[in-house]
C-alpha cells in the first residue's frame, strides 16, 4: 500500500490584489466571497450579481456570501468586476484549506492494540501529556473523560455511523455524538471519506476499558462531526466559516481545527473565516488550531488568529518536531510525532534532542482506503497535536475548576499556565508556554 500524503499548503500565494496569478489549487475556480455594505438593498445586491454574472448566493459569516461565478469567467475577472461596483465592501477568492497532518505511513495494520502504553507514548510516555493522572482526577470528580462536554471536529468527517458502505469505527462504538453537518455534500451525514477526521476524533474520544484499539484523552465527551474537507483532504474557506458558526449555534464548547490555509495568507485574505472565529470567541467557544507543517517561522491560519489556541508539535523525545511550524503567538505544544527538528543550541536541545532522531507516531484507530476496514494507524503532524489540546480544553470545562461556564480566555490561560516548560526557560516561539500537561490542568 502506498503512503497517503497530505498537502502541506506550501505553494506561494501572491497578493490579494492579483488572485488570478495564484494557482488553481490555491482557491476555488468556481466561487468567490463577497460582502455588501450595510446600506445596500436586496434589489441592489441582485443587480450586482446579475451584472457580474454571479449567483446562487449562500450566506456565510459576518454578512458575507459565497457566489458562484459564470462558466468561462475567471476568478480574477469576477473579483475585479465586483470590486468596481458601489456597495461592495470586499470581494475575495474562496481560498483552499488542507488537512494539517504530515502523512499516513504504509503500515496501518499492526495487529491488535495490546497494551496501549506501548503505542500511546503521547499520553503516558516521558514526554506525554500525563493523561492517566488527569483521568484519575476526572473520575474522582465524577466527570470521567470530560463527560457531557461537546467538541466539534471540523475535518474530513468522522466514521460515526453505519450507512451504506460506511461503518462506524469500532473504538468509537460507545462514543457520544451530537448531530453534525456535511459542508462538502450539503447534507446532515458528515461521514469520513478520508480517515483523517476519524483519527483526530479518536485522539479526543476513543473509548477506554473496552478491550479495543487504544484510548482517547476525553473519552466522555460528545463529538460534533462537521465535514469541511473532501476525500482528498482539501476544502475551502467558505464552508469552514459556515461550519464554525454552525458549531457555535448548535452548542459546541470546543472547536478543533486540524486544518491550515496556505502559509502566506493574511487575515485580509479570509475575512469570512476571521468573522466566524470572532463570532465563536464572542460566544466563549474555545477554538484550537494546528500551527502548520512547513517548519516555518510563523503560524498558519486559522491557528494564527489571536483567539485560537495555536498548537505546535513535539516528538517522543520532547523536542520540536521537524515539520512543526512555530513563531510569535504560538501558545503550546503537544505530541505530534515524527523526528526531532534541527538543533537550536539550547541546553534543552543538547540534553534531549538529536536532529532527525525519534520517529514515533500518534496512533489511533481509523481506516486508510476502505471505509469499513479499521486498523491502528500512525500519523504525524500538527493535525495530531491539536486534538490533544481540544480534548484537554473539554476536560477543563467538565472539571468545573473554572466555574460552570468558563470563558474561552480562561480556558486558554489554564492551558498555558499549567503547561510543562520545555525548551529554553520561559516562553519561546518554538515551544510556546510548553508541553500541555493534562494532570496539572485539571488539578485543584
Amino acid at each position: 500500500m502506498r503512503p497517503r500524503h497530505y498537502a502541506y499548503a506550501a505553494a506561494l500565494l501572491l497578493s490579494l490584489a492579483t488572485p488570478g496569478a495564484a494557482t488553481a489549487a490555491d482557491y476555488s475556480p468556481s466561487h468567490v466571497i463577497v460582502r455588501y455594505a450595510g446600506w445596500t438593498t436586496h434589489r441592489e445586491r441582485i443587480a450586482v450579481e446579475r451584472a457580474t454574472g454571479t449567483g446562487r448566493a449562500v450566506p456565510i459569516a459576518g454578512g458575507a456570501r459565497v457566489l458562484q461565478i459564470k462558466d468561462g469567467d475567471s476568478v480574477r475577472k469576477t473579483i475585479a468586476e465586483l470590486r468596481a461596483r458601489p456597495g461592495v465592501d470586499y470581494a475575495v477568492p474562496d481560498y483552499r484549506i488542507h488537512a494539517a497532518a504530515a502523512y499516513y505511513p504504509n503500515d496501518p495494520g499492526r495487529g491488535g492494540a495490546g497494551n496501549w502504553r506501548k503505542v500511546q507514548w503521547n499520553f503516558a510516555g516521558a514526554f506525554g501529556i500525563r493523561a492517566p493522572q488527569a483521568w484519575a482526577t476526572m473520575r474522582a470528580l465524577h466527570e470521567a473523560g470530560g463527560r457531557g462536554a461537546i467538541v466539534a471536529v471540523l475535518d474530513s468527517g468522522v466514521a460515526y455511523k453505519n450507512r451504506g458502505g460506511f461503518k462506524r469505527a469500532p473504538d468509537l462504538g460507545k462514543t457520544g455524538f451530537v448531530p453534525g453537518h456535511d459542508f462538502i455534500d450539503g447534507d446532515n451525514v458528515p461521514l469520513d471519506e478520508d480517515g483523517h477526521g476519524t483519527h483526530v476524533a479518536g485522539t479526543i474520544a476513543e473509548q477506554v476499558n473496552n478491550k479495543k484499539a487504544v484510548t482517547g484523552l476525553a473519552y466522555g465527551v460528545k463529538i460534533m462531526p462537521l465535514r469541511v474537507l473532501d476525500a482528498n483532504g482539501g476544502g475551502n474557506g467558505g464552508p469552514l466559516a459556515k461550519a464554525i458558526i454552525w458549531a457555535v449555534d448548535h452548542g459546541a464548547q470546543v472547536i478543533n481545527m486540524s486544518i491550515v490555509f496556505n502559509s502566506d495568507l493574511q487575515a485580509a485574505d479570509i475575512p469570512d473565516v476571521i468573522a466566524a472565529m470572532r463570532y465563536a470567541h464572542q460566544h466563549n467557544v474555545v477554538m484550537v488550531g494546528a500551527a502548520g507543517n512547513e517548519s516555518d517561522n510563523h503560524l498558519d491560519y486559522p491557528a494564527r488568529y489571536r483567539d485560537v489556541i495555536s498548537v505546535g508539535a513535539t516528538t517522543s523525545s520532547g523536542c520540536q518536531a521537524q515539520y512543526s511550524s512555530f513563531g510569535d503567538g504560538l501558545d503550546v505544544v503537544a505530541p505530534g510525532g515524527g523526528k526531532d527538528a534541527e538543533l537550536t543550541g539550547s541546553d534543552w536541545d543538547r540534553a534531549h534532542c538529536g536532529h532527525g532522531a525519534g520517529g514515533r507516531e500518534i496512533v489511533q484507530q481509523t481506516f486508510v482506503q476502505n471505509f469499513h476496514d479499521f486498523h491502528l494507524v500512525g500519523v504525524e503532524g500538527t493535525s495530531e497535536a491539536a486534538p490533544h489540546v481540544s480534548a484537554l480544553a473539554a476536560l477543563i470545562i467538565a472539571s468545573g475548576r473554572l466555574g460552570p461556564q468558563p470563558t474561552a480566555d480562561a480556558v486558554l490561560a489554564r492551558i498555558d499556565s499549567s503547561a510543562r516548560d520545555i525548551g529554553p526557560p520561559g516562553y519561546d516561539k518554538r515551544y510556546g508556554h510548553g508541553l500541555v500537561n493534562a494532570a496539572a490542568a485539571v488539578a485543584p
